[in-house]
């Protein structure tokens, strides 16, 4: 407990699925916690929910592909919990088409939802990073970034640039004392993955060795690691827990 006492988290993303376990886990461990979606009403459930753990909350909506939605729910996180120090770049969307019928606008939305994102929000918390020479960047990729997969071409592009991103961030902040790290789950029992179609679900998951999908709970704690003065040695690094879909 109290591994995070002290810190300020932002979480894109955070109203749901994995994005809210690691709002919530944060919270029980000390850090107070802004949480961005474009779903406000549930972030603010989530944001109640760690005021009811004890910890300082604010929920802000935005569409993280939109700079000058991002730029306003930063300002608005950082005036009511203050500055960043930990950023967990969970926000994300999936579909599924084989790409010589993949219209132009969903590849585009893809990239701009799962990978321009992350530098838009990244950007917006690194200058006080810098200054207050601290901080902890932890973006979610996916196991489909080293494999790819049939129908997936554009969600695995998008989240292998998320890999090849933290890599090279994490060259330029370390002098900093900034960690940049990824995590690259495998399918898990969300929402998200829930609206698969039901065949390609269940062709993944007799991929993995498991045959299961984990749970958000099971992601976690990987993300408090990486958050925590116990992960302080990874640096552009992606773990890898994916119930051993791709083993690296």
């Amino acid at each position: 407990m109290d591994r995070l006492r002290g810190r300020v988290a932002l979480v894109t993303g955070g109203a749901k699925g994995l994005g809210r376990a690691i709002a919530l886990l944060f919270a029980r461990e000390g850090a107070n916690v802004a949480v961005v979606d474009l779903d406000i009403a549930e972030a603010r459930k989530v944001a109640d929910e760690i005021r009811g753990i004890g910890r300082e909350a604010v929920a802000a909506r935005a569409d993280v592909g939109d700079p000058d939605q991002v730029t306003q729910a930063f300002q608005q996180a950082v005036g009511a919990v203050g500055d960043v120090q930990i950023l967990v770049n969970n926000a994300g969307i999936d579909s599924t088409s084989v790409v010589a019928e993949m219209p132009l606008e969903m590849w585009d939305e893809m990239i701009r939802i799962n990978l321009r994102s992350i530098f838009l929000c990244t950007r917006a918390v690194l200058p006080r990073m810098i200054r207050n020479h601290y901080g902890r960047i932890i973006n979610i990729s996916s196991q489909l970034a080293h494999k790819g997969a049939r129908e997936m071409a554009h969600y695995s592009a998008a989240k292998a640039g998320v890999i090849a991103f933290t890599r090279s961030l994490a060259y330029e902040v370390a002098e900093h004392n900034i960690t940049v790290n990824a995590i690259a789950p495998g399918p898990l029992d969300t929402e998200l993955f829930r609206k698969l179609p039901e065949s390609w679900r269940a062709n993944k998951l007799k991929e993995v060795p498991l045959h299961r999908p984990g749970t958000v709970d099971e992601i976690a704690p990987t993300a408090l690691l990486l958050a925590s003065d116990d992960g302080g040695y990874y640096l552009g690094s992606t773990l890898n827990p994916n119930g051993g879909d791709v083993m690296v």
